[in-house]
């Protein structure tokens, strides 16, 4: 009996020692995270930057007049949809704007963001501003979204292997154009342009469009920029006069196509022709890569979300850099993963696509870094059509009827 007592009391003893060891074991461990938010997870921070050439700038109708965040809030509105899904992934997107002036150097600028750790950079700058950083990006391991560059030497002669443009080209709007006269079956054009490079250049676009898509321009017209201050009183005047002389004389023609980037004439053209004609390119009908009263694909969405956010209309340039920011955010969300190297990665590969309000999903031209996209067609006030059009075909995808293909192309990448 003694004995069978002493055995008790020292299994009893036994325990005691287990539970006191087991219990100081669970204590230096770690404790688990706990799951009513009252303790923040680990956050990845992901960091985009937003480099703009920025001045003031005029236009012939107040009502043309860019808004100053113009681009910007685009941006904006895509870094907090990504941080709606980044939040459930431990990441964080956070978001910098750095201005300089038109044609200025923009390297130190450039060096600041990547300073702060933004490896990647919206740009919205000229075409030599943007060429004279794309080098010491690649060297850097930054990548750059052209969010505001239209010219087609970027994507070609220009082209590097670390630049992506979410914003149209020059060829591709003026396809996009071309392929809806040409459906309508109003072949006959002719071509007024302004003086200035950007001009000209736009020309070129509708010029080799003509020729690919069977248009005929019957003839051209420069229209000199002399400095006239058409929006006073007397100026306003004057234009009623002049444009319908100036458009006087032409061949028989069905549309009147209209290239001045540089806002010297455009806008007074409709109306004012010397006989009734409509007026397309960039007065009219207008190609672009957004319209503001796009409701189609889900753009009332869209539409409504950043009308609420910002408080005016969704523009291409707000598209163009909104799309930019969302192909960062989806690659992260793709790759669970913050790693650049990773989104670069996922961003370059077979599998990435990004979804627009388009009605279809965007890819990259592997070539030249191109985004394809519809290209809308429109007026002030609403969306005339889309391109492209019905009947115009390609054998990969109808998108790359717009712009330069890639039998066409004279990009090398470095």
């Amino acid at each position: 009996m003694g004995r069978a007592v002493l055995h008790v009391l020292i299994r009893f003893a036994y325990a005691l020692l287990a539970a006191s060891t087991f219990s100081s074991a669970v204590a230096q461990e770690p404790s688990p995270a706990p799951t009513d938010g009252t303790e923040a997870e680990q956050v990845s921070e992901i960091k985009v930057g937003y480099l703009r050439a920025y001045a003031p700038q005029l236009a012939l109708s107040v009502l043309d007049v860019p808004p100053r965040d113009e681009g910007v809030a685009g941006a904006e509105v895509a870094i907090g949809d990504n941080n709606t899904t980044g939040r459930f992934l431990g990441q964080k997107f956070t978001f910098q704007v750095s201005e300089v002036k038109p044609d200025a150097e923009v390297g130190p600028a450039f060096n600041d963001l990547v300073s702060k750790g933004a490896f990647y950079i919206l740009a919205d700058l000229s075409a030599a501003q943007l060429l004279s950083i794309a080098d010491l990006a690649r060297e850097k391991g930054v990548l750059i979204f052209n969010v505001g560059a239209t010219d087609d030497r970027l994507r070609e002669e220009g082209c590097r292997a670390n630049v992506f443009h979410t914003a149209p080209t020059r060829t591709m709007l003026a396809d996009g154009l071309a392929q809806y006269l040409i459906w309508k079956q109003w072949r006959r054009w002719v071509l007024v342009h302004g003086s200035h490079e950007r001009d000209k250049l736009y020309a070129e676009a509708l010029r080799r469009a003509a020729t690919r898509f069977g248009g005929e321009i019957v003839a051209e017209k420069e229209f000199t920029d002399t400095g006239t201050a058409r929006r006073t009183d007397s100026g306003v005047v004057q234009i009623q006069r002049q444009i319908p002389v100036f458009t006087q004389g032409f061949p028989d023609h069905d549309v009147l196509l209209v290239a001045d980037e540089s806002e010297v004439f455009g806008t007074y053209v409709p109306y004012r022709t010397w006989v009734p004609r409509p007026v397309a390119g960039t007065a009219g009908l207008i190609p672009s890569a957004w319209h503001p009263a796009s409701e189609q694909w889900g753009g009332t969405q869209i539409q409504n979300r950043f009308a609420k956010a910002i408080g005016r209309r969704m523009l291409s340039k707000d598209m163009a850099a909104w799309t930019a920011a969302r192909i960062i955010g989806e690659a992260a969300t793709r790759t669970q993963s913050a790693d650049p190297e990773k989104l670069e990665a996922f961003i370059r590969g077979d599998d990435f696509s990004v979804a627009a309000f388009k009605g279809q999903k965007l890819t990259f031209r592997k070539w030249n870094w191109q985004l394809r996209q519809p290209i809308f067609l429109g007026d002030g006030r609403s969306v005339v059509s889309t391109s492209p059009q019905e009947g115009f075909l390609h054998q990969i995808t109808d998108l790359d009827t717009l712009g330069i293909d890639q039998p066409e192309t004279r990009c090398v990448m470095r």
